[in-house]
């Protein structure tokens, strides 16, 4: 058992989603970071799907009924251990009765905490990730709450600590043409592909929202709505580009202008109000699968 202090600003359980339902109107959720969500688990010996803790901006303080053992991947931050500094990337054991407390990251927005065994959550349609669009799965976690943890499955990992990601200061995101560019003139898909942008403070598990030269349409009025996939560029009528993230609505009727390699999308989400970012055209399909 392990009980939630202070919740932070934003903390959610997360795993990897619930694909396979966009055609229900379902969105697919779960971590906004997959590959640090997959990291945390691996770290503490849970296959990559267990149900973690996604924390925006930390702040999370965790009491420790039983001992456990725990690992934090993501946006790096400080952690004390009974006031003891710990590391990232690593197995942590929290002995019984002990606090773990997590700061505010010094870059990124999101960072992941797995504990060995698993949370024990309700699932909704075979998942325990909160959908703050829909309301679907577990609520957003808040002070006082426990959690149940599961029963080891496999050992843990014999390494010490692996190498975190690198944070560039501008990242620069690769763009597959999207279904709707040809509502843009060339000159719009030209800004969009060498032109810096910054995350408003607007941003969210949703969609990262962009501020920066307005792309500029050649076609007026909207479209009926039409299926959306995660790392779609859509484009508003103030012509401010969105790039939708986990929880992204199923469908949508503003153009898309543009879609996020699916490998560079774990980074659209780790930009932080102010962060800059750029974007790039690379060859590729229209749009990866829905799901």
């Amino acid at each position: 058992m392990i009980e939630v202090v202070l919740a932070g600003a934003l903390t959610t359980v997360q795993d990897l989603g619930r694909p396979g339902h966009a055609h229900l109107g379902v969105g697919r959720s779960g971590a906004v970071d997959r590959p640090s969500l997959r990291l945390a688990n691996r770290l503490v010996g849970n296959p990559e799907d267990a149900p973690a803790l996604e924390l925006t901006f930390g702040g999370l303080t965790l009491r420790a009924h039983d001992s456990v053992t725990v690992a934090l991947t993501g946006a790096p931050a400080r952690l004390t251990l009974e006031g003891r500094p710990g590391a990232m990337h690593a197995a942590i054991t929290v002995a019984a009765g002990e606090t773990l407390e997590i700061g505010m990251p010094s870059r990124g927005v999101r960072t992941y905490l797995a504990v060995r065994g698993g949370l024990v959550c309700d699932r909704a349609l075979g998942s325990a990730s909160t959908d703050v669009l829909s309301g679907l799965g577990p609520p957003p976690v808040t002070d006082g709450v426990r959690f149940a943890v599961g029963r080891p499955t496999a050992p843990v990992p014999g390494v010490d600590v692996v190498p975190g990601r690198s944070w560039p200061v501008e990242p620069v995101l690769r763009l597959l043409r999207g279904p709707r560019d040809d509502w843009f003139a060339p000159e719009a898909l030209e800004l969009l592909g060498s032109a810096r942008f910054e995350a408003t403070p607007s941003s969210d598990r949703v969609g990262v929202r962009l501020d920066g030269p307005p792309l500029t349409r050649v076609r007026e009025g909207e479209l009926p709505s039409e299926g959306m996939v995660e790392g779609a560029v859509q484009v508003p009528p103030d012509g401010h580009p969105v790039v939708f993230l986990a929880d992204h609505p199923v469908t949508g009727g503003y153009p898309v202008v543009a879609v996020v390699h699916p490998d560079d999308v774990p980074v659209a989400a780790q930009l932080r109000p102010g962060d800059g970012v750029r974007f790039r055209f690379v060859p590729g399909p229209v749009s990866p699968p829905l799901g």
